[in-house]
C-alpha cells in the first residue's frame, strides 16, 4: 500500500469529545473545558482550530463529537467552518471516533489528529514538527508527537524513542504506561522518552489498513455506520446500532502499540492538556504574589493562588496556597496542589445527582 499523495493539504481531526470533569465547577457536561476561554478570550476548541487556519497548508477541520454539543461548537467555529462535524452516537474511545474522519475523506489524506482541549503555546515548533512528520507519512507510517518532559510527570503515558528514521524523527521503541514517580524519575534522566500528547499525523489509508489488520470488526462497524448516516448540511450522524457494535479503544491500543511503521517527533511546544485547575494556575499570568486571579476578586495579604469567578465576589485575607473557583451556583475551595481531588467531588455529586454537574453555564 504506497499509493502517491497528489497533495500535502493536511486535514485537521479535532476530537471534541471529553467531559472535563476534572475543571468543575467550571466544566459542565453540556459545557465542558473544550468549549471554554481558560487562558485567553478564546476557547480551547477555537484555539486547537486557529493552529490550523493556513490554507496553504491545513483543509478545513473535522471534528468529532456529540449531539449534546453540536450546535455550540458549529457557533463556535463560524470563522473557520468545519468540513464536517461528526456526531458519535455514544463515546467510543479515540480508534472508532478517527476511524469515522478517515472514512470521510479519500484515502490519501494526511489527517492531523488533536484533542480539542490542549494548550500548544510555541505553533512554529509545532508546525516545524509536522513538516519533519509529512515525508514519513508519505510513505505510509503512522507519526506521533512526543511532548519533552521537564519534570517526572506520573498522570502521563510515555513513549520511548528508538534510531532515527529521518532528521528530527525516531522510530517508537515502546508506548509506556503511566508510571510510578520512582520510574518517571528515571525516564526524565534517561533523556530518550518523551510524554504521549495524544496528537497524530498519519494518511486515512494507513490508519484504516491498520486498523483493518488488528481491528477488523471495528472498522467494518464504523463503515456501516456511516454507509447508513444521515447528513444535514456539514453534520453527519452515524447510524447509532452501527456505531455502539463498534470495540471501545484507543488508538494506542488498538493501532499504535502493534504497528510497525511507527515514529516519534520529539516537539519542545509549550504544550498542556489542561488537566487540572493546578495545570491552570501554572499556565496563568501571576500578579506579584504568585496569584492568578480572573473575575471578580479582592485578594489582600493572598500568595500562590488560584481565584476565578463567573458570578460572585471573591474575597480573601491571609490566605496561601489556595484554588478557589466560584459560579453563578457552586464553589470549590481545595488546597493548590490538591486539584486532583475534585475527581472526588464529582464522584460525591453524582451519587445525590447534584444539579450542578448538568447545567450548562
Amino acid at each position: 500500500m504506497e499509493p502517491v499523495i497528489s497533495t500535502t493539504i493536511i486535514t485537521p481531526v479535532i476530537l471534541s469529545g471529553g467531559s472535563g470533569t476534572r475543571l468543575w465547577p467550571l466544566s459542565r457536561s453540556h459545557r465542558p473545558k473544550q468549549l471554554l476561554p481558560l487562558t485567553c478570550d478564546r476557547t480551547m476548541l477555537q484555539m486547537t482550530s486557529d493552529r490550523c487556519r493556513d490554507a496553504a497548508r491545513f483543509a478545513a477541520p473535522i471534528i468529532v463529537t456529540n449531539a449534546l454539543h453540536a450546535t455550540e461548537i458549529a457557533q463556535q467555529l463560524t470563522e473557520e467552518a468545519p468540513r464536517a462535524i461528526i456526531l458519535e452516537p455514544a463515546g467510543r474511545n479515540t480508534a472508532p471516533a478517527i476511524a469515522l474522519a478517515a472514512l470521510e475523506v479519500t484515502s490519501g489524506t494526511p489527517l492531523l489528529v488533536m484533542p480539542s482541549d490542549h494548550v500548544i503555546e510555541n505553533l512554529p515548533a509545532f508546525h516545524d514538527a509536522i513538516a519533519a512528520a509529512l515525508p514519513l507519512v508519505e510513505q505510509g507510517w503512522l507519526v506521533t508527537f512526543g511532548i519533552t518532559p521537564d519534570k517526572p510527570e506520573t498522570g502521563y503515558g510515555y513513549i520511548r524513542r528508538g534510531e532515527a528514521v529521518a532528521p528530527g524523527v525516531q522510530k517508537v521503541d515502546a508506548f509506556v504506561e503511566k508510571p510510578s514517580l520512582e520510574r518517571a524519575t528515571e525516564y526524565l534522566s534517561d533523556g530518550n522518552y518523551s510524554w504521549n500528547g495524544g496528537i497524530f499525523l498519519f494518511r486515512a489509508d494507513a490508519y484504516l489498513a491498520a486498523l483493518e489488520q488488528f481491528e477488523p470488526e471495528m472498522v467494518a462497524a464504523v463503515r456501516a455506520s456511516l454507509t447508513d448516516a444521515a447528513r444535514e448540511g456539514r453534520m453527519v450522524i452515524p447510524a447509532a446500532d452501527a456505531f455502539l457494535s463498534a470495540k471501545s479503544e484507543s488508538i494506542d491500543y488498538a493501532v499504535m502499540e502493534k504497528a510497525d511503521r511507527v515514529a516519534v517527533v520529539p516537539v519542545e511546544m509549550g504544550w498542556s492538556d489542561v488537566g487540572s485547575w493546578d495545570a491552570l494556575h501554572a499556565l496563568g499570568s501571576s500578579d506579584g504574589s504568585g496569584n492568578v486571579i480572573k473575575g471578580d476578586v479582592l485578594a489582600i495579604d493572598t500568595e500562590g493562588c488560584l481565584l476565578r469567578s463567573e458570578g460572585p465576589v471573591i474575597t480573601t485575607a491571609g490566605v496561601r496556597d489556595l484554588i478557589v473557583v466560584a459560579t453563578r451556583d457552586a464553589v470549590m475551595i481545595l488546597p493548590r496542589g490538591s486539584s486532583q481531588e475534585v475527581k472526588k467531588i464529582v464522584e460525591g455529586l453524582k451519587a445525590t445527582g447534584h444539579a450542578t454537574l448538568d447545567i450548562p453555564f
